[in-house]
């Protein structure tokens, strides 16, 4: 493996930074999980599959991660916004279910979508409902540095006060508070508010409020950007090394998180902050409103208007990663299908490897195979290593492939190389593929098919009197627990009792 130094891209700063966790070997990184209260779509795969990676490579570094990727599951109101409806509550109310209900369905079918992408759980799925003294504690503190205001038994913060005391707000997208004042609608229905800017850390909950606790300032809710900050406070202390999130939760989201961390705790939450850009369809984006709104299990099935068939959850996970994820990534069917292809060229290229020995032919070296070769793998690591970039990684797997069916092939001999240099390119190769890119092998069998052919075959020796071949089959079905069944009416098979 290539000695790079890792270099991430951080948003805050804009540009790329040499890697250099705060108490390394630790690193500590909180990445903003869903709201359940739908199924897990596109962009919740692109933002799970990245940080996934990111993880994975990280812990391939010999670093030791703690992964914290929340579930929200109160206080996000309709539209981002501190007015409407808590979106988990107006579900329940149209299913007619308790809230909890519409949280542990969905929450179930992201966590099921996610094991099929093959994501690896994080250390740590804290939810939002989970951790209301802690948000109300943070609340407190916000209020004691005189950074936020009650009002009407809500709580919001004073963007306008943080900033006149030397403080930053909209440093991380680039807004300019004069501007986001000015561009933001009217304080109608919002009244108890100072500034339009400022943002709820506490609500008051109307009496028909599904979800709500008590709290010094009566029983009420947390403000969606609250959760976050309480969280990742609480498990990876005051400053962590990498927030992450979707390139859309940079603001508000992602902007309120550090004004609240600055004036509970002092100071801001991450060191580095990096987002997934979003997916779009056909080139538009991807929205309910459009009609392009395609869940994961809608394309694991097949079944939405623009899809022409189904797609496997690796088909999946490889189209992801074939695009940096700081790049827009447009799902297209062409897209998908060509996808499934190299992921397919990928998964042929280690049966190729697998079925390769080293030969100790006594004959002389190629040593320009063998750097050609080193370099190759060495350029698979420098993509990683340069932000996180799949697509380079992957290119470059491509060109060792091709290196693979030469000896595959046996155009040329694997004693051409030296034994390092054969290691390297199968450990490298499987390391790379299985553990860091998170490519399993999908067997695209259907049992009922194959079942169904070898009965035929089954059915025609028997007719020709081939009865080694017959019982060849029978011992094939025995081994897998399966009978055959002969009967007048015709051969089927059964399990075996």
């Amino acid at each position: 493996m290539t000695a790079e130094k890792l270099v991430v891209y951080n948003t805050l700063s804009r540009k790329k930074e040499i890697f250099e966790p705060i108490h390394a070997p630790n690193v500590g990184m909180y990445v903003c999980g869903p709201t359940v209260y739908g199924e897990g779509h596109l962009g919740h795969a692109r933002s799970a599959i990245t940080f996934d990676i990111i993880f994975r490579y990280l812990q391939h570094l010999k670093y030791r991660v703690r992964y914290v990727r929340n579930i929200t599951d109160v206080g996000h109101l309709e539209h981002d916004a501190d007015e409407g409806e808590d979106k988990i509550a107006k579900k329940a109310k149209l299913e007619k279910v308790e809230p909890m209900e519409i949280v542990q369905r969905y929450t179930e079918y992201y966590h099921d979508a996610l094991r099929k992408l093959n994501v690896l759980p994080p250390s740590i799925e804290p939810s939002a409902s989970g951790h209301i003294p802690e948000q109300i504690r943070m609340v407190e503190e916000i209020l004691s540095s005189g950074f936020a205001y009650e009002s009407e038994g809500s709580v919001y913060f004073d963007v306008e006060k943080f900033t006149t005391n030397g403080n930053k707000y909209g440093h991380l997208s680039g807004r300019i508070l004069e501007d986001l004042i000015s561009g933001t609608r009217s304080l109608d229905g919002q009244q108890s508010k100072k500034s339009s800017a400022d943002f709820a850390l506490w609500k008051l909950a109307s009496p028909e409020h599904i979800m709500k606790w008590d709290s010094p300032w009566g029983q009420g809710f947390p403000g969606w950007h609250l959760e976050c900050s309480a969280m990742s406070t609480k498990y990876l202390g005051e400053t962590f090394d990498i927030h992450g999130g979707g390139m859309d939760l940079m603001f508000p989201h992602h902007e309120c998180e550090i004004a609240q961390s600055a004036a509970a705790n002092k100071k801001e939450p991450a060191k580095y902050w990096l987002h997934n850009n979003m997916i779009t369809i056909n080139g538009q984006k991807m929205g309910k409103s459009l009609g392009n709104f395609i869940t994961l299990n809608e394309l694991f099935s097949g079944k939405h208007a623009l899809l022409e068939q189904a797609y496997s959850p690796m088909t999946i996970r490889f189209f992801t990663l074939q695009a940096h994820y700081r790049s827009t990534l447009d799902f297209s069917n062409d897209a998908l299908k060509a996808a499934n292809k190299a992921y397919r060229k990928i998964m042929n290229g280690m049966k190729m490897l697998n079925s390769l020995e080293y030969s100790n032919e006594a004959i002389e070296k190629d040593q320009a195979l063998n750097s050609e070769i080193n370099k190759i793998i060495d350029d698979c690591y420098k993509g990683m290593s340069d932000d996180f970039n799949t697509a380079i990684t992957i290119a470059s797997l491509f060109n060792l492939i091709k290196k693979i069916n030469v000896f595959y092939l046996k155009q040329k001999s694997t004693a051409l190389l030296t034994q390092e240099t054969f290691e390297n390119m199968k450990v490298s190769y499987h390391t790379l593929v299985t553990d860091v890119l998170g490519l399993i092998d999908e067997v695209p069998i259907n049992p009922e098919g194959l079942i169904k052919g070898m009965l035929e075959i089954y059915k025609e020796a028997k007719e020709n009197k081939q009865y080694d071949k017959v019982d060849q089959i029978r011992t094939y079905f025995k081994e897998q627990g399966l009978a055959i069944k002969d009967m007048k009416h015709g051969i089927d098979w059964a399990y075996e009792e």
